[in-house]
């Protein structure tokens, strides 16, 4: 497929019409496409920000007002009866910021006289917002003749965008909920519902009453109806990757997974086609707008950095979202920092799922960002960076000490009184970690054997660190390094072939420093 001819690429374009006809390359969803609209009627996808969610409901639009050119070369284009058509009316909040209810009621009633203005030149006496929209689908499926397709993206963003006043979000809510509340009783008038955002806000805050609403988020036949899989970069993008390290592409950006581990794993679009530009690896997709208030929720509840790669949740913790009870892992899996890795169902009905960063640029630029949480500014941040880079490069256990030492005593002392994290005995490590995870180094958190857990693992230039750590009052006691060897922690890594040093540190909680780092080469 690499001798194919080389497309455009479709950064940013969320018009299913202008990347058909424009030359771009496109990846086909309609298989997916045709499994959702002949199964229900009403649907619910939440997916983080860039995933494609608008360009899906854009393709559905196409597809129900039939413009079957459009489809030609694709899956669905001769599995479809493109005589039947219906009338698309798609809502979408996710342009402009609203802060307060007369803003949102404003915007709404804007959208729904657009909307009417393309299927009626009829009048109707003035009413409120429910009443408009009732009207309009009542409306438009008298005048067309067939029931209407409803399209709403990003319905929560108004909330989202305010999410810090929960006053203000509250409010906000309210006017989301009013508009929403019609779909359950327009029944007659609809032939299919999509609603797409980031979370997932209960069905008793905004959806009263429409209890047939179909959440498809975690559906394994659905997990890859936004973003690209393996086979996709492989195919579809096939002419962009000569000079490309594929693996590292991988390990960059795929990963995430709405399901257990037998659903197929995604990359984020934005990313992919970024790269495929520019030809560099960069966290594009976390650049592009990393939410204040999860760094500052995160801030607040003291999180313990290394344990972000090993969360767990039920599935109803994973779905819970809403203004007054936003859970950690709730948040973070609603927006795309962490991903599902396993998926246990220790008893019937009961789901655990195992959670995780789902790549690189995620894992190293959120450390990164939560590098001043932890007491280090992102000026000196980046000189730790540099420091710790060329000292691994050089494999310098010697100065990887004095590097550790000299960042430890970097840290402000009224951060340590004041910060609620150092209430917490793993801050020492989180610093440890977040530092090493930045760097966007190979770093696995509580490496697993058959002898129980080292606290953190570096694969980095062809040599393996093993760490482990121990919090002492004020003197070195040496059980750090004792452990790594009586356990065997070691074993699991030594058909690698790679050198493997094994590394106790331990720290004083009364100093406030490294007092102890025992190091053995194997």
């Amino acid at each position: 497929m690499a001798d194919q001819q080389r497309l455009r690429l479709p950064i940013g374009i969320q018009t299913f019409s202008e990347i058909r006809e424009g030359g771009y390359y496109y990846v086909d969803k309609t298989p997916i496409i045709e499994r959702l609209v002949h199964q229900n009627k009403y649907y619910f996808l939440s997916r983080p920000r860039r995933f494609g969610k608008s360009l899906l409901l854009d393709t559905l639009r196409c597809l129900f007002e039939g413009r079957q050119k459009l489809f030609e070369g694709l899956y669905i284009h001769d599995r479809w009866d493109w005589q039947q058509t219906h009338p698309v009316i798609r809502l979408s909040f996710g342009s402009g910021v609203m802060r307060n209810r007369e803003e949102l009621d404003t915007r709404i009633r804007h959208q729904l006289r657009k909307e009417r203005g393309r299927f009626t030149q009829a009048t109707s006496p003035e009413t409120d917002i429910p009443g408009e929209f009732s009207d309009l689908l009542e409306l438009t499926h008298r005048e067309t003749g067939q029931p209407v397709v409803l399209l709403i993206d990003e319905y929560d963003k108004p909330i989202l965008d305010n999410i810090l006043e929960p006053e203000r979000a509250r409010e906000l809510r309210e006017g989301l909920k009013n508009l929403y509340s019609v779909i359950k009783d327009a029944d007659p008038h609809l032939h299919l519902v999509l609603i797409t955002g980031v979370s997932k806000f209960s069905k008793v805050s905004l959806f009263s009453g429409l209890n047939n609403l179909n959440d498809i988020t975690l559906d394994a036949p659905y997990s890859t109806i936004c973003g690209y899989t393996d086979d996709d970069i492989d195919t579809v993008f096939a002419p962009e990757l000569p000079g490309m390290d594929r693996d590292a592409i991988r390990a960059w950006y795929n990963g995430y997974r709405w399901g257990g581990a037998e659903v197929t794993s995604v990359y984020n679009p934005f990313d992919v086609l970024l790269l495929l530009q520019k030809r560099e690896f960069g966290p594009y997709w976390f650049e592009s707008a990393t939410p204040t208030f999860l760094i500052d929720l995160l801030r607040r509840r003291g999180i313990f950095t290394p344990q972000l790669d090993r969360l767990q949740a039920r599935a109803q913790l994973l779905g819970r979202f809403d203004v007054d009870d936003i859970t950690t892992e709730g948040l973070l899996f609603q927006t795309g920092y962490i991903t599902i890795k396993e998926m246990h169902e220790p008893m019937l009905g009961y789901r655990l799922y195992t959670l995780g960063f789902p790549n690189l640029e995620v894992e190293s630029s959120l450390n990164d960002l939560l590098l001043p949480v932890l007491g280090i500014g992102h000026s000196e941040a980046q000189t730790h960076q540099l420091r710790l880079m060329d000292t691994l490069q050089r494999h310098d256990l010697a100065g990887l000490e004095a590097h550790l030492k000299a960042l430890y005593a970097g840290l402000p002392h009224d951060w340590y009184r004041n910060n609620p994290i150092a209430q917490y005995e793993g801050h020492y490590a989180s610093v440890f970690y977040s530092h090493f995870a930045a760097l966007g180094l190979q770093v696995t958190v509580e490496d697993s054997s058959h002898h129980g857990k080292v606290d953190m693992a570096v694969d980095f230039s062809g040599h393996i660190y093993l760490f482990e750590f121990k919090v002492v009052e004020q003197l070195p006691e040496g059980r750090a390094l004792q452990q790594i060897k009586a356990r065997g922690y070691a074993d699991k890594h030594r058909a690698s072939g790679k050198p493997i040093h094994l590394i106790g540190v331990e720290f004083s909680s009364e100093q406030r420093q490294i007092v102890a780092f025992e190091v053995e080469t194997i």
